[in-house]
Formats: C-alpha cells, structure tokens, sequence
C-alpha cells in the first residue's frame, strides 16, 4: 500500500464518540501483506486485506474467511516488480512517485481502464476474492497540473468505481481516502481507509515521524465528508516493529478508536500482526524438529507433543531445524516455541543466539526431552548452569524435589545420564542426587518457559512412549496458556460424534464360509444396508475397473458398487485407482510400479488417481440424482502424502482423510496411542482418521482376525476422563472375508450403535478437524468472540458444571456437560460471543441440551428459543425449559421429564424438527 499520506498534508476529525476501551463487540481490521497467513491471527477482525498475489486462495483458512477478506488492488500506480508490469503501455504511463518508485498510470486512459478490470480485478474475482481494497486513488495529483487535469482523472476514478459496483454488485469496496468523490461514490464503497493521523511512514527506507497538528487538521475537515454517510472509517498508523508490543502501540490504538474509527497500527511493510481495537488470542505454538532422518508425521514432537497442545487449543507448527531459523518478526503469532531435537543442533552457537532474541522478545520457550545442544553451557543466560562427570553414579540416593505435574502415566525411573544440571531461578519440578553427592534439576518452570529432560519427560519401555511429567500442566504453566474455550472437534450439540468409513480394499475377497461370495457383497448386505447410520465407503478403482487388475469379475464388481451407493445411508469416497503404498515416492507426478498396484498398461497419473476416480464414482456408479457427490479421498497405502499430494488435492477442493495411528487399549493405554486432529503439510492439513482400522488391532491381518473388537477400548479411553477423539468405525471390505473378522465389525457396529450419540458423514467430520486450525478467537473482560466456526459448532469448557449467560452471549444455542466438561453448541452463524455465566444467571432462558442432529437454523432472545434440527437418524433432544416458559415442537415424539427442568423428546421417524419455547 502506498502511504499517500506522506505526499500532502494528513487527515481526520474529532468525532463525538464516547468509547474509551476496545471491546469484542468492536469493529476491527487488519492489514495484511505477508505470504503463509496465521488464520487464527486474522480471523477474528471484520476487515482483513490482503495481497492476493500472497495469498494462497485454496486453504481451508481462506474459504472460512473469505467473506471479510479484500484483496488488494493498486488504481492509480503499478510497482514495477509485478507480473502484470509487463503488460501495461507505456503510454499509460504519465509520472512517477519517487517515494516508492513505482509508476503513476493515466487514470482517462480507456484501455488502463479495461486492463484494470480485465487483468487486476476479473483474475482475482475467478480466484475466489469477493471483495477489494483500491489503493492509490489520487496518484494523480503527482503528476495533474491544471484543474481540467485533476477533474478528468477524478471523473475517471469515478467511472472505474460505479463500473467496478455495477459489474460485481454483491462485492464489498473499500477505498484509501477518495476525500474528493466520496459525496459520489460513497453508495458504492463499504468503508474508507485513510493513513497516518497520529504517526506516519514515508518512503521504502520506512523513516517513521510523528503527525503534526496542522496535517490532523486538514485530515478532520476531509474526514467530516465521509462521516456523514455512517461508513466505517479504518484509522492506520504506523511505527517500527520493536514498539508494536509496547504501551505506545496500544495507546495509539486507544487514542485512534477514541476519535471514532477502526484503529490499525503496524509496521511500514504491513507484513506484520498489527494491532487493532479486538486483537487475536496466539493459538500457535512453532515446534523445532530435525527431519533429516525422518518423516515430519514420524518426529516426536508430532507423534507425542501435538495432541496435549491441541486439547487444550492451540495449534503445533513443525518447523525443521535444517531450514534459516525465522526472523522475530515473523514470530508474531507465537505463543511459544518448543525445542524438540532428537540429538543436538550442529550450530548450538546460532541456536542459542536465535533462543535469546526469542526469550528476550517475551516468547515462552520448553526444551522438550534435552536442550538440543552440544555445549549445554551457553544456556547461562538462561539460568541453567551444566556440568558433566567422568564417571556419573547411576545409584540414585534420593528424590529432592517431585511436583505433583510428574508421574502422570508412570513415574520418573531412576536413572540419569551424568549431566548434572542446576537453576538459578524457576520453580524445579523434578530434582534427584546420587550416591555421590551430585544432584540434577531434570524438570523445572523459569521465567522464560520451562524444560523437562530425558526421563523427567517422557520414558520409553519396548516400543512404548509413556508420559512422565504431565504434558498438559506442563505446557499451559511453562508456556502461560491462558485456559481458553477450545475449539472442539468430537462433539456436536452435547454428544460425541460417531462416523464411519470404508478404504475400498479387497471388495474382491472371497468369503471364507462361501467362497461363491464377494466380501463387497457381505458389507453390502449384512453391514451397509443393516445398520442405517451415515457410512463412507470408498473404492480402489484398480479393483473394479473393468481394464484393472481383475476384469472377468467386473462386471459383478461394479455392480455391488452401484448397489452400495444406491443406499442413502451411504456416501462416496475414492480410495484411488492403484493404491499407492508409498506416497514419498511419488516424483515429478510419478510413481514407479513397485510402490503401487500394477493394472496392465496403467501409466501413474495424480489426476487420474484422485480426480478421475471420484469423476467415475459419480458419472459410473452414482445415481444421477444423488447429491452430495462423492468429493472425498481417503489415502492409501502408509497415508503419508507430501506437499505435491496434498496441494492437489485442495486445488481440487477434494476432502481427504486417513493416517494418525490412534490405536490406544487396554493393554498399551497411553497418550502415545493417540493422534492430534492432523497434520499440517505447507499450508494445507491432511486429516487423521478418528481410530485405526482393523489391520492394525490384527496384526497387518496376521491374526487374531477377531482383534477389531479392541477397538471399542479404543473408544472408551478416548472418551474418559478426557475426550479426545469421535467414535470411528474405520475397516476394510476384507473384513467381511473371514468369521472371526466379520463377528468383530458385527460386535462393534452393535455397540455402537446402542451409544449416545450424533452420528454424521465423514464428510461432515473432515471440515469441523479442519476448522480447528483455522479459528480466531480473542478475550476480553470475561467474553471470548470466535471466529470462523464454518462446520465445527462446539466449544469445550474444562469446568465440570460450567454455565453460560445466554443472555449476553450470541449465537449459543446450548449446553451439555460431561464428566469434567462443558461443551457448548453453536448456532447458525460462523461466530459467536461466549460469556460463562453463575448458576443462577443460566436458569431463565430455554436452550438445547443436546440432540443427534445439526441446527439447520437458529433465532433466540430472553423469551423465545427456535430451533430447527436436522439428523441421519430420527431425532432424539433434550431442552431446558424454565417453568415460567412454554413449547411446541413437531408432533410424533416420545417425552420424558427429568429434573432441573431438562425434557427429552425422542421421535419414532421424524428426521427433522421444529422446536419454539416461548417464556412470559
């Protein structure tokens, strides 16, 4: 953005407004220039502009906030270092502003106008931006040098707007300053942006200075025009990075939002988190791993750190120790950052250096397992002081410091490897002393974070990684978490959510008691058309394809394939075409025959293999009129997609799923056995399965085949005491082959089904994993706002018997509590205001308990709840109703009253109900 204001005198006036404080209920707005967008930074402000040509269109993050983001255009300059620089005329070309060396273009010009619409505007419009940002509006005024000059080119600014309303008439406009045609457009703009009125930047060299009186005066007469058609007014100032954290900055944000606008302060390259009047909570936690001889998905930090992180709602963000360590100021977003190295960082130097800009910029940082340095003495200015002995005792003498945070899935064993190490602040968590006298601090919280080492974090016993220390009190202390409303994926309006899905393998087996039978005939039969829950079945399109690997028994294939997806319980999904095994193999859009089924004359294509197969699914397999289509992958083979993968498949908008290993029983019950939600890869997530399926509880089909019934514990240590996962019933078409196999999904289905729960489509779970790391929330005075609540629509309260104030709360359609829990359910809209409440404050509103279906639409005030829901199966809700209220629902349900005036209603057939309760 050109800051204009430099070139002339600069704006605003006083407007009678008496908000002295910022609050949630506030507009705010930011600007944001910098490529690899934190969603959960800028989600929560209403105004959020960007440079498209930074942005990248197919994430899930700009889908959610689409509708508040303006992509930014350049009317009356164009940079030189641009694309579309290339195609401009020079004759277009009529001055130049030296501050920024870019070129200033002759707004009259009618071929300008059309390449500005045909080649700024309409290619961002395809894109997905909905709405704009116009920069650079009286440029001309460097160059125009007679008043019939400056009206032309101001008439000209005119017609490109009302051209631009005309054209994209649900489009949203905001313009910088325009002073001069406001009283013309202003029917055509959303909101004015204007720069500088308290301090100002000047030039690409950024030479930051204080606004003087006269330029705020000049500013207030100018700003008085747009004050009078009620437009939102956007207020950007500007000062160096280091002040951005300090009072001045938020004074400034203070003192903007005081003379009536929407306040921004921020740096002079707008590739930073500024402030504004509702600022976002940091979610995101930068994770250092080393993945020079693994996997991401198979580093530690991953496989063990993300899931504690991600209850209690914030996000992991792996970043390889290999790559330019990043600069501070791109640390904004950061609640904290974790040093997870398996051996110790080449450059401890470097690492060290890079470690106190972190601390000294008031980042948290854990050491997790070791410090990841050779010289462990660098860290004295951290007040860690190390000291190694020749010949360490492993006898240990006695345990001088235990906080209650150790022990938490077995106790720290009794062993150490001789580094002795001593603090000179913190709080110690774990120390010990040996025979010989030496004692070691292995855990403890400091000023700047915290580090818990060797067995003090985790121990391992055969293949098992068991917590020693407690991750998640370790991480909120050491970090200072604030102890949020958690964005939450399991639930959906007060019950867990259950769904289930079908890799396509094997639909060619014969079964093991009639070999004349298809195991894709058993699942048809005895599981897809017998239990009428939502199912997500997939195919491997190698397997029926008529030119795949078994084309006698096509025919008879395919056709079970139509059969299956006839049924309306049941959506489609492609498994792919050959089945990849092995996705890291995949090179320049190959992959070789050996890392995949082998179809005669089958040449590997990505596009085919994703794409094609769900086209075929639809065109080939699908009943014409059945909607949703299939948009689903499921990957195959060791689900482990990399960056080319896993982009193609959102440039397609194609859901996808698989991996994660969450597999914890009886027999291995440690958090170790559970996934996070996902994994990031670049800027997209692919998204883990719920549970494992049953090659992994048999063996790799080794045996015992009946071992999918394990899954069920798998269920309930996912549920208690901490809910960290939906019930997923995930196998294969092969369990239908053998007895054992088929007995096993037989007795988890009949499990299932007989739970409290809401049953949805994968499809439907995928977005709400998705959402997660896309929410923005911010607190304030007790209330937290959050943003981008697309699909997912439940937030967690970690209080057993935590209540809302519904009355001061928006869009909240309810609550349930379980065990040490309190989810709240979510209304229509994407977000919503949450104010926890006293007992007494919750009991005189009507509200949704809970229910096995989604609300298709929601309106509540002090005396009136509607509701409408929607579910795969016939309804079954509970309300609270004050006795002082009365209701009506659609007829055909079953009542039954319970105490504290909670009802249930639970229909026979209905699979969509009206609710009103109406209080006097």
């Amino acid at each position: 953005m050109k800051h204009l204001c430099c070139s002339k005198l600069l704006m605003l006036m006083l407007f009678t407004v008496t908000t002295l404080f910022a609050g949630l209920s506030d507009k705010s707005a930011i600007l944001y220039y910098g490529d690899n967008i934190s969603y959960p930074m800028v989600g929560i402000h209403d105004y959020i502009i960007v440079q498209p040509s930074n942005t990248n269109v197919y994430t899930h993050g700009f889908d959610v906030y689409k509708d508040k983001m303006y992509a930014y255009v350049s009317i009356g300059e164009i940079d030189k270092d641009i694309d579309e620089y290339k195609d401009i005329n020079k004759s277009w070309i009529i001055g130049t502003n030296k501050a920024w060396k870019s070129d200033v273009l002759d707004l009259t010009n009618p071929d300008y106008q059309k390449f500005l619409f045909s080649k700024m505007i309409e290619p961002q419009i395809k894109r997905g931006f909905k709405n704009f940002f116009f920069d650079t509006l009286d440029s001309y005024e460097f160059v125009a040098k007679t008043p019939e000059q400056k009206e032309r080119s101001k008439e000209s600014l005119i017609h490109i707007i009302k051209t631009f309303h005309k054209r994209y008439p649900h489009a949203k406009l905001i313009i910088n300053r325009g002073f001069e045609i406001i009283d013309t457009v202003h029917n055509d703009v959303t909101a004015v942006l204007f720069e500088s009125y308290f301090n100002g930047v000047q030039g690409q060299k950024a030479s930051y200075y204080d606004v003087n009186d006269s330029s705020r005066e000049w500013l207030n007469k100018e700003l008085a025009k747009v004050q009078k058609y009620k437009l939102d007014i956007i207020a950007v100032d500007y000062l160096p990075f280091e002040q951005l954290e300090t009072q001045k900055a938020d004074k400034l944000v203070n003192d903007l939002q005081k003379k009536g606008f929407i306040p921004y302060v921020t740096t002079q390259d707008l590739s930073t988190y500024g402030k504004s009047s509702k600022n976002a909570l940091k979610r995101e936690i930068l994770t250092l791993v080393d993945t020079s001889n693994t996997y991401l998905m198979e580093t530690g930090a991953h496989l063990y750190g993300a899931l504690p992180l991600e209850y209690l709602g914030y996000i992991q963000k792996l970043y390889d120790i290999n790559q330019p360590l990043p600069k501070l100021e791109n640390m904004q977003q950061y609640a904290g950052v974790i040093v997870w190295l398996p051996k110790s960082y080449t450059d401890s130097q470097k690492l060290v250096s890079w470690l106190t800009q972190v601390k000294d910029a008031g980042i948290k940082i854990v050491f997790a397992g070791n410090f990841g340095l050779e010289d462990t003495n660098l860290l004295n200015n951290f007040g860690i002081k190390s000291k190694s002995f020749a010949q360490p005792s492993n006898n240990i003498n006695s345990i001088l410091m235990k906080d209650k945070m150790m022990g938490y899935e077995m106790d720290p064993p009794l062993f150490y490897s001789g580094s002795f190490i001593s603090i000179s602040s913190g709080k110690a968590l774990y120390s010990i002393k040996d025979s010989a006298g030496h004692t070691a601090t292995l855990a403890a919280l400091m000023p700047w974070g915290g580090f818990a080492l060797e067995n003090s974090f985790m121990t391992t016993i055969d293949d098992d990684n068991i917590w020693t220390i407690n991750p998640f009190e370790f991480f909120q202390k050491a970090f200072r978490l604030k102890k949020i409303p958690v964005p939450d994926t399991t639930t959906q309006n007060g019950k867990r959510i259950f769904f289930s899905h079908i890799d396509g393998d094997a639909i060619m087996n014969r079964v093991e008691w009639n070999p004349k039978l298809f195991s894709g005939e058993v699942i048809l039969s005895d599981f897809l058309k017998k239990y009428h829950v939502p199912i997500s079945v997939s195919i491997v399109g190698a397997e029926v394809d008529p030119n795949g690997l078994y084309p006698k028994i096509s025919p008879q294939l395919q056709k079970i394939v139509k059969n299956i997806y006839k049924l309306p319980n049941i959506e489609g999904a492609t498994h792919t075409f050959s089945h990849p095994f092995f996705w890291q193999e995949l090179k320049n859009g190959d992959l070789a025959p050996k890392y995949r089924l082998k179809p005669k004359g089958y040449k590997f294509s990505l596009a085919y293999e994703i794409s094609g197969m769900l086209q075929e699914i639809n065109e080939k397999y699908y009943p014409k009129n059945k909607l949703p289509k299939a948009h689903m992958l499921f990957w195959s083979g060791n689900c482990m997609p990399q960056q080319n993968a896993i982009s193609y498949v959102y440039e397609h908008h194609i859901l996808n799923m698989n991996g994660g290993d969450t597999y914890i029983m009886n027999s291995h019950p440690w958090l170790s056995y559970i996934a996070p939600y996902g994994i990031e890869r670049g800027e997209y997530y692919q998204i883990y399965t719920g549970a494992q399926d049953e090659n992994v509880y048999t063996n790799d089909w080794k045996g015992p085949y009946w071992g999918f019934k394990n899954t069920i514990q798998t269920f309930k240590l996912t549920n208690s005491p901490r809910r960290f996962k939906p019930i997923d019933v995930y196998y294969h078409y092969y369990s239908a082959s053998k007895r054992a196999s088929y007995n096993a999904l037989k007795y988890v289905y009949d499990w299932v089904i007989k739970q409290d729960t809401n049953p949805i489509f994968t499809s439907e779970y995928i977005p709400k994993a998705m959402d997660y790391y896309t929410v923005s929330l911010a607190q304030e005075n007790g209330e937290t706002l959050l943003s981008g609540f697309k699909d997912l629509k439940t937030v967690r309260i970690e209080k057993k018997d935590a209540a809302v104030n519904l009355t001061n709360s928006k869009n909240i359609a309810g609550y349930n509590h379980f065990e040490n829990h309190t989810y709240v359910h979510a209304g229509t809209q994407t977000e919503l205001l949450l104010k926890e409440a006293s007992a007494r404050e919750y009991q005189t509103i009507p509200y949704l308990v809970s229910a096995n279906g989604r609300i298709k639409d929601f309106k509540q005030t002090d005396k009136k709840l509607h509701l409408i829901l929607e579910s795969h199966l016939p309804v079954k809700l509970q309300l609270f109703i004050p006795q002082r209220c009365h209701y009506k629902l659609t007829t055909g349900y079953k009542k039954t009253v319970q105490k504290n005036n909670v009802i249930s209603f639970n229909y026979k057939h209905h699979k969509k109900v009206t609710i009103d309760a109406i209080c006097r």
